[in-house]
């Protein structure tokens, strides 16, 4: 990043997804590294890897081998589009492959990257439940397993009611900016009178009658029902914006949350980071030539 110091000995990026973690680089070209790792391997619980199947096999860093020297191995798989695929992948790839990019973005306009490797993430949580599911078995036999997760799998599975929206109803998603293709006024935003963006996420008839109270308006009538909204929302957001410019932005949403509308003011990251509970999702560490590592937790759970 352009803000970060170019002499650091490790990025913002790197202290993303490197938090607590010792690293061994090691070559595994090499037969002699090969025996640390597989040294590493007898004692391990759990092996997580992405490298291509064939690649595996040549390091001898594949399952099928690993298991014989430890055969109560847990070994997660990360791969692309598969085993049987060895085609590179990259989250960007599979944005696009996965339908993702096509429906990101505004209308009219070129498609749009998410900000994150989502679908990277995506198939993380998907290997972590996997592996879960690994550690009772082994807790239970003593057995190891092999688990295995495709990114491209890992996206399909991700694309929920806009997948069925084509399975079923044979609707094409479209780019549509924030808003929801079922919902209205969802995802729908809306300026105000100092010059800040509202999101609205009106699910219900009742939110929506919530709305029309908190505003002071009738429009129950007009726009009777969810499915009428969501085919004449142009309409319904020509009305509502003049109303919404009346308002500052932390009176507006003091309203609607008194109401029980769910609406947000759509923020920054330095003032997502104002938040209370956001600040404690943070991780510190000074790292041994004194840099300062912050990154945020990625367990977002408690158990009690």
């Amino acid at each position: 990043m352009p803000e970060e110091d170019p002499q650091a000995a490790r990025s913002a990026y790197y202290c993303s997804i490197n938090w607590g973690k010792q690293t061994l680089m090691l070559d595994l070209q090499a037969p002699e590294n090969q025996a640390i790792a597989h040294q590493l391997v007898q004692e391990a619980h759990i092996v997580i890897s992405n490298f291509k199947p064939r690649a595996a096999q040549r390091m001898r860093m594949d399952y099928a081998f690993l298991k014989t020297l430890n055969p109560s191995i847990i070994f997660g798989q990360i791969t692309g589009f598969g085993e049987d695929d060895d085609t590179s992948a990259f989250d960007v790839v599979l944005q696009a492959e996965a339908g993702f990019l096509y429906m990101t973005g505004e209308p009219g306009r070129d498609p749009v990257k998410m900000p994150v490797a989502l679908i990277d993430i995506l198939a993380a949580h998907q290997l972590k439940a996997g592996l879960l599911i690994a550690l009772l078995h082994l807790y239970k036999t003593g057995n190891g397993s092999y688990i295995t997760v495709s990114l491209f799998e890992a996206a399909i599975a991700s694309l929920a009611n806009q997948a069925t929206n084509w399975l079923m109803a044979g609707h094409i998603p479209q780019r549509i900016g924030t808003q929801h293709p079922n919902i209205a006024p969802y995802g729908d935003m809306l300026d105000t009178k100092d010059h800040k963006p509202i999101v609205l996420a009106v699910g219900t008839e009742r939110q929506f009658e919530n709305l029309c109270n908190a505003l002071n308006i009738s429009l129950k009538e007009d726009f009777f029902s969810n499915a009428y909204r969501v085919h004449h929302r142009v309409a319904l957001l020509q009305l509502l914006q003049p109303i919404f410019l009346q308002y500052d932005k932390d009176d507006i949403l003091a309203r609607l949350r008194k109401a029980g509308v769910p609406a947000a003011a759509i923020r920054t990251m330095p003032e997502v980071f104002e938040h209370p509970t956001a600040q404690k999702m943070i991780l510190e560490a000074t790292l041994p030539d004194g840099q300062v590592s912050k990154c945020v937790k990625t367990v977002a759970f408690t158990m009690k």
